[in-house]
Parts: structure tokens; sequence; C-alpha cells
């Protein structure tokens, strides 16, 4: 199963890539999956949109549109910033279409009180309208800058642990019943 990791955070000191390698060794624990990641740290996609992107556009386009449509289904890694989810991200959303289709997504949030589930509540909404099946288990830290040592270990990982298995079975259970539903019947969204 091929899993796209999206670091949904763009912002100067994020703490992102933090999380990013704690869910990272989950994916590469689980067996079932083969991720590719996207760090939106490394693209510079506009928020205005067009059907004719400028090369400048394309050339970022070219960054993370292959990754989309090759994967089988989704993990977002996002913050929240003023109780939502960064502009990079729905950038990164708007910009595609198909490539969300009939797969599913899961989600991993981070932040202070809120542990970033005000940002995957309204990510929700967003991939309904993409065409998308979002998982119902999520996994969030709140006050994240605490939960981590120096060295990038979470401190207490037994019950974030425990989610992430049981949010990585459910992506992985949609995943192949979207992927096989779509070689039986191509999805016409």
């Amino acid at each position: 199963m091929r899993v796209a990791v999206i670091i949904g955070s763009n912002r100067e000191g994020r703490f992102g890539p933090v999380v990013a390698e704690w869910l990272l060794a989950h994916v590469r624990d689980h067996g079932d999956l083969e991720s590719t990641v996207i760090d939106l740290a490394d693209t510079e996609l506009p928020t205005s949109l067009t059907s004719t992107p400028s090369p400048a556009v394309a050339a970022e386009l070219a960054k993370t549109s292959p990754a989309l449509a090759a994967a089988d289904a989704f993990l977002i890694l996002t913050p929240e910033y003023n109780h939502s989810f960064p502009a990079s991200l729905k950038s990164l959303i708007d910009w595609h279409f198909v490539e969300w289709q009939a797969k599913p997504v899961a989600f991993v949030s981070y932040g202070g009180i809120s542990g970033g589930l005000r940002a995957v509540e309204q990510l929700r909404p967003v991939f309904a309208e993409m065409h998308a099946v979002t998982v119902r288990d999520t996994v969030s830290f709140h006050n994240a800058h605490a939960l981590f040592d120096e060295h990038g270990r979470h401190r207490q990982p037994e019950a974030p642990d425990t989610a992430a298995e049981a949010m990585l079975d459910q992506l992985t259970w949609w995943g192949y019943a979207l992927r096989d539903a779509k070689e039986t019947r191509p999805y016409g969204g």
C-alpha cells in the first residue's frame, strides 16, 4: 500500500519534522505501507489557482503531483494555526483533484490545548469535497512541544503508539478496499 505522508506546515521554526519522524517510524513498522514524504516546506504552490500554470508553478507541481497520483492513501500531518490548518496545506489540496479521489486520508495533528483537532475537523469536509474518504481515528498531540524530548522521542509513547496503530490499520483497510473497488469499477466522481 503506497501512502503519501504530507507534512502540512511550512512555518519557520515549525515542530512538524519532530512529529513526522515519530509518524514515519510507525509507518515503517506497520509492514503493509510504503511511504513517500511530501514536505510542504519544500514547495511553493501559490494560492491563486489557474488552469494554465506558469513554468515556475508547473515545476512546483512536479514536486507533488506524481507522488499524490501514485499514492493509494494519504497521511496528513497538520498543526493548528488560528483554529484551522495551514494555507500551504489548503493550497496543495486545491491544486489537485483527481489525485485525491476515492482514496483514504488519515490525520495526525499537533498544537496547543486542542492538539490540532480543530484543524482536522475543518479538513474532513474539504477532503469530502475532493471525493476522498477520511479515516475516523486520528492521532493528536496536545501541547506537543512538551511531549517530545530533545531527541524527538515521545516521553510517554504508549497511548499515541496504540492510537497510531489503530489509525494505520484503518487507513490500510480503506486503502485496500478502495483500490480493489476501483480495479473492479472505475470511480466516476
